[in-house]
């Protein structure tokens, strides 16, 4: 019987814990912003014909990375304005939430941009060389950075995100 117990117990603290965490506002923005930012992106993406299956619409609302929205952008404005509104600006999570938000944001439009444009500028000159059967080229993945504009639009609907899971 006192087995039964145990176990009646264990069952309900993993109830209470999934049940606190998937019910987490912090939680719920974050996804929500993410999954919202991919979704507007293939929305874009569908009404532009960029999208050639419905594999490519998957990897959109999933994976794929680059376009508007920035869902980087929204994920990290969304978790740093949670913390913000749930621990207080002038908490130490809020800070490091802020700089690590900081630091993905800058890297989506700095970095992850221009490895991409000089991956785009490698494949260029290899299929060049190949062609002129100079070598053989296998291309590069390019990766696709964000344009300011993308960022600042994924930022704003991280926020909005952060406020409506608090205050609505």
């Amino acid at each position: 019987m006192a087995l039964v117990g145990k176990i009646v117990d264990m069952f309900s603290r993993t109830h209470f814990f999934l049940n606190s965490f998937f019910s987490n506002p912090v939680l719920l923005a974050g996804i929500f912003s993410w999954f919202f930012a991919q979704f507007i992106k293939t929305v874009i993406h569908l009404l532009t014909r960029k999208v050639k299956s419905f594999r490519d619409v998957i990897e959109l609302l999933v994976w794929r990375t680059g376009g508007m929205p920035s869902s980087h952008s929204a994920l990290v404005t969304s978790l740093s304005t949670s913390i913000g509104i749930r621990n207080g600006l002038e908490s130490d999570l809020f800070i490091l939430s802020l700089f690590f938000a900081l630091v993905v944001i800058r890297d989506a439009v700095g970095v992850r941009r221009s490895s991409g444009i000089q991956a785009k500028t490698i494949n260029e000159m290899g299929d060049s060389l190949s062609q002129k059967k100079v070598l053989s080229y296998r291309p590069i993945k390019e990766v696709d950075g964000h344009k300011p504009i993308e960022v600042i639009v994924g930022a704003l609907l991280g926020v909005s995100m952060s406020f409506a899971f608090f205050y609505l």
